[in-house]
């Protein structure tokens, strides 16, 4: 099936979310395929000339995407970006959403500055999980401004707090902290309703989870944050980031 839209220089920015981790592909530039390689798959369709860059290096905070994202994107002439920027702040203690969301305004009056049609992100719901439930309100104050954002900016927002497919445990990597394959594709398949554009991506149909019990959960969860959210934390103390070398994996068209 053909896609019709109007597009034809797509460049996407941001941090993992948006260069795919948790998304493993070996042939895909970078080893991580995501919803947004997925997305760019769909709008190539029969669309002759079109260009996709992805400029989103995993780890990366809002400053870090502004400072060395915005401009080069600008530079590719894009008629479509997307950004998902601001979730690595929000999950770090003592960060104000009011105030992230204020710098972020700022890269998006950057983006929209040549007319291109701008795509923004909210966080999921992550009431679901034992350690970053406590993060929930901040992700929600977050979400709101960036409701204000988009509407001053004339931006579409994919609205992954409403997505209550997002809370299926299937729906992120090991790690918790990542969508999975599956995650990535149900998000594809948002981002491209978002736009209004037809595409042929499958809905995700999954059979029921089977109930766990109470021990088991708990063990899951003591796994998970030895082997996951140590660690992560263990780098944030350290100064470290596991985008520290790494370079965006579509630099240009």
């Amino acid at each position: 099936m053909a896609s019709q839209h109007p597009w034809s220089r797509y460049v996407a920015l941001g941090d993992s979310f948006t260069e795919g981790i948790g998304d493993p592909e070996p042939q895909s530039p970078g080893g991580h395929r995501g919803w947004a390689d997925r997305v760019a798959e769909v709008l190539s369709i029969d669309h002759q000339p079109f260009s996709y860059a992805n400029l989103a290096i995993r780890g990366r905070l809002l400053q870090q995407i502004i400072d060395e994202q915005v401009e080069p994107a600008l530079a590719l002439k894009p008629d479509l970006v997307s950004i998902s920027a601001g979730g690595n702040d929000i999950i770090r203690p003592n960060t104000d959403p009011d105030e992230v969301a204020h710098r972020l305004e700022g890269a998006v009056t950057r983006l929209r500055s040549d007319g291109a049609t701008l795509v923004l992100f909210n966080g999921p719901d992550i009431g679901m999980t034992p350690v970053m439930r406590r993060l929930r309100g901040k992700v929600a104050i977050y979400n709101e401004n960036l409701r204000g954002i988009a509407h001053r900016h004339d931006a579409i927002v994919v609205d992954m707090w409403s997505m209550r497919e997002l809370q299926d445990p299937r729906m992120w990597a090991p790690d918790r902290l990542h969508f999975s394959p599956v995650g990535h594709h149900t998000i594809a398949r948002a981002v491209l309703d978002a736009l209004n554009v037809e595409h042929e991506l499958e809905p995700y149909a999954p059979e029921p989870l089977p109930e766990r019990p109470w021990r088991q959960a708990r063990a899951d969860d003591m796994v998970w944050a030895r082997e996951h959210f140590v660690p992560w934390v263990v780098r944030r103390i350290r100064g470290r980031s596991s985008g520290d070398s790494i370079t965006p994996k579509r630099p240009g068209f």
